[in-house]
């Protein structure tokens, strides 16, 4: 199967399953990333690419639940998710997490904002981003360390066990849809009847 023919089968989706398959991605990368601390070798690298591999799924998941939010930002936090993780991958560098930080900053205010999913889990998800970006400055970073991963793990994880136990209020995404496409119809009728106006 395509990447491109992949892409639009998750983009058409219900907002449940990609909830719950981001959770399930989400999972994996906790546990393989997890492993790959311990783990050195051919084997922990392997463990690395499959943690990588299952951070991207989540971003393009992400990406289509969030979007409806607002397209920008999240096309923005899959962004600076993605280079994160290829900068992760080929330097295997904890600088990385930076961009991980504004990543989670973003969808913290996505999760805000929308309706489908509990503010809570937005504050704790911004929580996490503040955490990871200790490492912009390494010396802040070592002296907090480890203290400063406990809010990423405490933010990422509930939110995995969120999107696996329950996932997104189905019913509120699509209301929030539906208002996004009414709005973006208003803008279009109102753009037309101005071009008429003008002409």
């Amino acid at each position: 199967m395509s990447t491109a023919v992949m892409t639009e089968r998750i983009a058409e989706a219900s907002p449940q399953f990609q909830a719950r398959i981001a959770g399930v991605f989400y999972l994996l990368t906790f546990l393989a990333g997890g492993a790959a601390l311990f783990i050195r070798g051919g084997l922990g690298l392997a463990l690395v690419l499959i943690a990588s591999v299952s951070y991207v799924a989540v971003t393009l998941l992400f990406y289509y639940i969030f979007k409806l939010v607002n397209r920008r930002l999240s096309l923005l936090a899959a962004v600076l998710s993605l280079m994160g993780c290829a900068i992760g991958v080929v330097t295997s560098l904890i600088s990385p997490l930076v961009f991980f930080g504004f990543y989670c900053l973003l969808i913290g205010y996505l999760i805000f904002r929308s309706t489908f999913l509990p503010q809570i889990l937005g504050v704790l998800m911004a929580f996490a981003g503040l955490g990871w970006l200790t490492f912009l400055w390494p010396p802040l970073a070592n002296s907090l360390s480890p203290y400063n991963m406990v809010p990423g793990l405490v933010g990422e994880g509930a939110l995995t066990l969120w999107l696996l136990v329950v996932g997104v209020k189905e019913q509120r995404w699509n209301e929030q849809a539906t208002q996004l496409g009414t709005a973006i119809a208003a803008y279009k009728e109102q753009g037309k009847q101005i071009s008429k106006h003008h002409l």
